[in-house]
């Protein structure tokens, strides 16, 4: 979203030699079963390599595609694999499923292979992630208690499954709340962190309206804490800021997602919002020289803590750069040279891949080009995600050009039928909430998520401001969200 102007600028460890099949023990409690169960073996070995195989085993509920993470902890080197697309990303190994063995039912196992270097030591791996979800480790039957604060349960694990969220559990589960912005501008403004409080009385406020979800812009060159911040709000001390926001929406039972607003990178051509080369406005594309060490940084942050959710770039436009609309979706993939952006640009591929390179399993989440507002080519231009836990972003506004139920059903529900979609902003700048009520109904009726712009006390005529104070007391446009959230959750 532009903002407001006073904003803009404002196992076993240790096996050598081991051939034959091994099955990580199940850690059990109570008879439960594990969600899933990995059996690892290695069929043969030779002097510098050996061949190895999984079997996966599905205990939840069925998945339409399939992706197992495991590390290799005696400095083994995959070199080929079969029946799964294998890679290695420093020692985190990934099998994801091939187009032809993708569906796993509940209880139907996939078997995979491949073959690997070792030294030194061949050892087991101890622990295996099969969509993010722990395998060979109990998974207790959730008890039916009677209701309690949301706080004392705390956010779920989500994960993209088909076209859905869910839980550890397998239940489909909705992103819904708003968004808290401040720290994508106020560090680079050198303002301070966060625009207003963000203490636990702020947040409460936010968990007050049946909010699940709270999105958190971020500034790239405050995190990295680069030279031209103030470092009074930059580097460790923006990180630890930004930690305690997090931990305090977790507090509150409610998911954070840690989103990169603000980028480097000289971008004065159509649609500019600034001509500075540092993160003062929203560029068209993140840029190669900062951003995938920004996204490596968040995830080695986060990658333990698989509650927390990436949203990968606020509002691309490439599409205001390049002549034609398929150079845009080329550039907002790809990245590279981009015709009509100076800088070189990170794509979308680019960061996903920065952040599983650090193993970290979160759900992502990618926005399409016209300011996130155009979908019609994700599915075509879809980044490669090894984790299988990538989904849709899309932003809307009263005054965007897809902001029509004919739109939606044209250029969305395409998307939505393949993939989770997340409404990542949604607003108006009417001081009103006619245009949310009817995004929000397109979406509930497809059991869609979406998060309000924004949690701020601004003037809700020139930017949509949902509340008038950080005690939750709504304007006349938050209202509607407000109400709504309380329907669906009270």
């Amino acid at each position: 979203m532009r903002h407001p102007p006073r904003s803009v600028l404002a196992a076993v460890a240790g096996a050598v030699a081991l051939i034959g099949s091994v099955t990580v023990p199940v850690v059990t409690a109570s008879g439960a079963a594990p969600a899933c169960s990995v059996e690892y073996s290695v069929t043969s070995q030779w002097g510098s390599g050996f061949q190895g195989a999984v079997k996966i085993t599905n205990n939840t509920a069925a998945m339409s595609s399939w992706s197992l993470a495991f590390d290799f902890a005696g400095g083994q080197k995959l070199t080929q694999g079969w029946n799964a697309t294998w890679s290695q990303s420093g020692t985190t190994v990934t099998a994801a499923n091939e187009s032809y063995n993708g569906s796993l039912a509940t209880g139907a196992s996939v078997s995979a292979g491949f073959i690997a270097s070792w030294s030194g030591s061949n050892a087991v791996p101890t622990s295996f992630r099969l969509n993010g979800t722990s395998c060979n480790t109990a998974v207790e039957p959730s008890p039916t208690p009677e209701p309690t604060d949301p706080a004392e349960d705390g956010p779920p694990v989500l994960r993209a499954s088909g076209n859905k969220l869910v839980d550890a559990g397998g239940a489909t589960r909705r992103l819904l709340g708003v968004n808290r912005s401040g720290g994508e501008f106020m560090c680079v403004q050198g303002r301070g962190i966060f625009d207003g409080p963000v203490d636990d009385a702020s947040v409460k406020a936010i968990a007050g309206w049946k909010a699940n979800t709270v999105r958190i812009p971020l500034n790239e060159e405050c995190w990295l804490g680069l030279s031209t911040i103030d470092p009074a709000y930059a580097g460790a001390n923006y990180i630890n800021a930004v930690k305690d926001l997090v931990a305090k929406v977790k507090a509150h039972g409610m998911t954070p997602v840690v989103e990169l607003h603000w980028t480097y990178g000289q971008y004065t051509g159509n649609s500019a919002g600034c001509s500075d080369v540092h993160a003062s406005c929203q560029k068209p594309m993140p840029d190669m020289q900062y951003t995938p060490s920004f996204w490596a940084s968040v995830a080695n942050t986060f990658k333990n803590d698989r509650t927390v959710v990436f949203d990968l770039f606020n509002e691309p436009y490439p599409d205001r750069a390049t002549s034609t609309t398929t150079q845009a979706w080329q550039c907002w993939r790809d990245g590279g040279n981009c015709p009509g952006i100076g800088y070189e640009v990170a794509g979308m591929q680019d960061l996903v891949d920065s952040v599983r390179g650090t193993g970290a399993t979160n759900l992502i989440l990618a926005g399409g080009i016209a300011y996130s507002n155009d979908l019609s080519q994700w599915l075509t231009y879809k980044p490669a995600d090894p984790a299988g836990n990538l989904a849709a972003a899309w932003h809307v506004y009263n005054f965007n050009t897809c902001a029509n139920e004919r739109c939606w059903n044209s250029t969305l529900a395409p998307v939505a039928a393949q993939v989770p979609l997340v409404a990542g902003e949604i607003g108006e700048n009417t001081c009103a909430h006619g245009f949310i009520d009817q995004v929000m109904k397109w979406f509930d009726d497809r059991g869609l998520s979406y998060l309000g712009w924004t949690w701020n006390t601004w003037d809700c005529s020139s930017g949509p401001s949902l509340i008038s104070s950080y005690d939750g007391t709504p304007t006349a446009f938050g209202t509607g969200l407000r109400d709504h959230l309380r329907a669906l959750n009270g």
